[in-house]
């Protein structure tokens, strides 16, 4: 809440608090989002005080700066001056997360879609984003809960999605899930499109509901479609291929171009072509990550190119991968052999040593690299036939113990197969002009994408396990995607004019330190604290107002995105 200390002479003074907000506040207005939300989410009571945008645009910037859950975002609010967040002092008081909540249920009634298309138009006349090149991801959004009423019945004349078991890319199958697709632009991974299906829904089949979405956005099919291998299934490719767009994904490996490719790289040297090049960003001692590529003479069944790659960082990984695997399954056999004819153990035939170990060369994965054999091993043990002592007359009998024996070998000539193998990876395309080194970079943009799914994870800590309504959960995912909008234009806007004014670096960190590339969570951190104050007198009228210093972090972000100092300090007064 606000701070106030009052003196003898009756007047007050009032501290409050600006933080990132009128930063957050400029990209809002440039998306027009006041006005989109308002024009798609109307006020449905007479008797409703405040409109449900302004209550919506308040969760959007509360995601952004601060990622209180909801029933805290009131008191959260209380420590700025309402005018700052759209408010005004009569409204304020009708805040409460009742509102909120209702304001969520009012947003899962209007058409979404619309609202969504709408808001991307927006941003790409705004800050005229290139559409040339277009992403798409899914990730798992997981709940603790049972939600029994999220079957995927439709409620309101909207649809719903059902929140029940899957797939879990989070590798929590104890969970239970929505699946969370987004789609964003090559320049800047701005999300373009974003939408929520069943727990349950396997990622191939979604690709061609977004593609016919994009399509249908950007009004034109002749956009480059960069997805991973679930978009590569022979449906998707031909309708893209046949409506005259372009894709670029992985060839999965179940795919014969890929199973005959690798069997014939294996007795083969590849015409290797140098593609990329450059410097390791992790240690400047370690050496050039290297591309290499070809492209064969023979295309898939469909008659698209393929592109094969070498790469000497995922090759690197591949034979780490491997040897891991094989000393974990090494470790386990010991441990099996260790275990043998001990009590309670259950390995005491040579039928339960088999299937023991066969099953930790399944689990590791390592059949093709690792063989055992099991054995009977004998051992004679002399023993006193009859009772009484041991005595030179005394007769013995041989006591033949059977106990199963344990032995494995690598397979080195398979080894050494796999190992031709490894760093290689094909990427298939429709497009018949496009380079390798193009399609190469291209894919490596993909990452770009899944940095959006860390941060709507970890800087937003979308939590929707605190809105039991599932109903509200999905309108509360659409503020999400609203805010990496925001956060992305906001980090794009940040690194371009940086680019273009000649900054390098911006001391945005503890104790000046400097970022390349700075993130809107880091932003947001920098900000955090600056306060504003004004004294008022007896009868609650401004006299005087005082502003918190700008250091020298915040002054250069400023400069960078060209907003005056007194401009953002003075925001939303009268």
């Amino acid at each position: 809440m606000s701070a106030a200390i009052q003196n003898p002479q009756g007047r007050q003074l009032q501290a409050r608090h600006i933080g990132v907000i009128p930063l957050l506040n400029l990209f809002i207005k440039r998306l027009k989002l006041q006005e989109i939300l308002t024009k798609h989410v109307p006020v449905r009571d007479n008797r409703q005080k405040l409109e449900p945008a302004i209550g919506l645009l308040i969760l959007l910037r509360n995601v952004l700066a601060s990622r209180k859950p909801l029933y805290q975002v009131p008191e959260w609010v209380e420590a700025f001056d309402p005018e700052l967040l759209g408010l005004s002092e009569k409204e304020l008081k009708h805040l409460n997360d009742d509102r909120l909540g209702r304001d969520l249920d009012l947003l899962f009634r209007a058409d979404r879609d619309t609202i969504l298309t709408e808001v991307m138009v927006n941003a790409v006349e705004a800050f005229e984003l290139e559409l040339r090149e277009i992403h798409n991801d899914s990730t798992s959004i997981m709940f603790h809960g049972q939600y029994p009423d999220a079957d995927g019945t439709p409620e309101h004349g909207q649809l719903t999605h059902r929140i029940t078991f899957g797939h879990s890319k989070e590798k929590r199958p104890d969970l239970k899930q929505l699946l969370f697709i987004l789609t964003t632009t090559a320049d800047g991974n701005v999300p373009i499109w974003a939408n929520v299906d069943h727990g349950n829904t396997a990622d191939d089949v979604t690709h061609l509901r977004t593609w016919r979405a994009i399509k249908k956005l950007l009004g034109t099919a002749r956009f480059l479609y960069v997805a991973d291998s679930k978009l590569c299934s022979k449906e998707n490719l031909t309708e893209i291929h046949q409506e005259g767009g372009r894709f670029l994904t992985v060839i999965p490996a179940t795919w014969g171009e890929h199973k005959r490719f690798y069997e014939w790289l294996s007795m083969h040297d590849a015409p290797w072509e140098d593609v990329l090049s450059k410097k390791s960003k992790r240690r400047k001692t370690d050496p050039p990550i290297v591309y290499r590529g070809y492209e064969p003479p023979e295309t898939t069944d469909q008659g698209f190119r393929v592109f094969w790659y070498w790469s000497s960082q995922k090759a690197a990984l591949d034979r780490g991968a491997r040897e891991t695997r094989i000393n974990s399954a090494e470790r386990d056999l010991q441990e099996i052999r260790a275990r043998i004819g001990r009590s309670k153990s259950r390995l005491n035939t040579i039928e339960q040593v088999t299937a023991a170990a066969q099953r930790v060369l399944q689990e590791r994965n390592v059949e093709q690299w690792i063989t055992f054999q099991v054995t009977e091993k004998e051992a004679h043990h002399q023993e006193k036939a009859g009772p009484g002592r041991k005595g030179p007359n005394s007769l013995y009998r041989i006591r033949v113990e059977r106990t199963p024996a344990l032995s494995w070998q690598i397979n080195m000539q398979a080894l050494q197969l796999e190992s031709r193998v490894d760093g290689v990876f094909p990427l298939t395309t429709n497009d018949k002009k496009m380079s390798m080194r193009e399609a190469l970079d291209a894919y490596k943009r993909q990452p770009g994408l899944e940095k959006r799914f860390s941060q709507l994870k970890t800087a937003f800590e979308l939590r929707p396990v605190l809105l039991q309504n599932h109903l509200r959960i999905e309108a509360f995912l659409f503020v999400y995607v609203l805010a990496l909008l925001v956060e992305s234009l906001i980090e794009r806007e940040t690194r371009q004019n940086m680019k273009e004014l000649g900054y390098m670096k911006l001391p945005i960190y503890a104790e000046g330190k400097e970022s390349e590339a700075p993130t809107a969570g880091c932003l947001c951190d920098l900000f955090e604290g600056l306060q504003r104050y004004r004294i008022l007198d007896r009868d609650g009228k401004v006299v005087e107002r005082y502003y918190g210093e700008l250091n020298k972090g915040q002054l250069s972000v400023l400069d960078v995105l060209g907003i005056g100092q007194k401009e953002y300090m003075t925001a939303g007064e009268p």
